[in-house]
This record gives structure tokens, sequence and C-alpha cells, in this order.
């Protein structure tokens, strides 16, 4: 495609009320997972500020305590969540983008 075919394909789909559609659903996952995030890490740094003794707290009488797997835990929710993205954007807003993008080319 040239520069023009190009400026006139992306015309094209931006105007296509699909796609505004498909670009405000991806926005409010991501807004949605970021929340979910958010209020985890304010969470935990609450409970830091706030309540030190609990998350100093041995774990079954040994050396590590609570806050290392609460620690832990924040960063594999952030990894859960950001699969949970990746895994929806392949499976709904990938197949949606190509067949919008498949109507306009032909």
């Amino acid at each position: 495609m040239t520069g023009g075919e190009d400026a006139a394909l992306i015309k094209a789909v931006a105007s296509d009320p699909r796609y505004t559609i498909l670009v405000a659903r991806r926005a409010r996952l991501g807004w949605w997972l970021s929340a979910i995030i958010f209020s985890a890490f304010v969470g935990y740094l609450l409970l830091i500020a706030f309540d030190k003794a609990l998350l100093g707290a041995p774990i079954a009488g040994g050396v590590t305590s609570l806050g290392i797997p609460v620690g832990l835990g924040l960063i594999l929710l952030a990894i859960a969540l950001t699969g949970v993205y990746v895994v929806h954007a392949n499976r709904h807003h990938d197949a949606q983008m190509a067949e919008i993008l498949k109507d306009h080319r032909a």
C-alpha cells in the first residue's frame, strides 16, 4: 500500500462505529484491571502504614513474616491480570479488529 492508501484505510477504520466500540471496550477493560491492581497496592500500603504488626507476624511460628507472601501475592496478581488482558485481547479484540480491517480492505 502507498501512503495515500494507508491514510485512507486509517481514516475509514477510525470512522467505523465498530472500531469506536472496540476501542472503548478495550479501554474500559484496561481501566478495570488497573483499578484492581491499584486498589490491591494501596491496600498493601495501608496495611504497612496502619498495621505493621499484622504484616510482621511470623507464619506458623517460623521466621517468614506474613508480609512476604502478601507482597509476593501482589506481584502474582499483577502478572495474572496482565495474562487476563492478553487472553481477552487475543480472543476478542484481535478477532474484531481483523474483521474490521477485512471489511475495509475489500
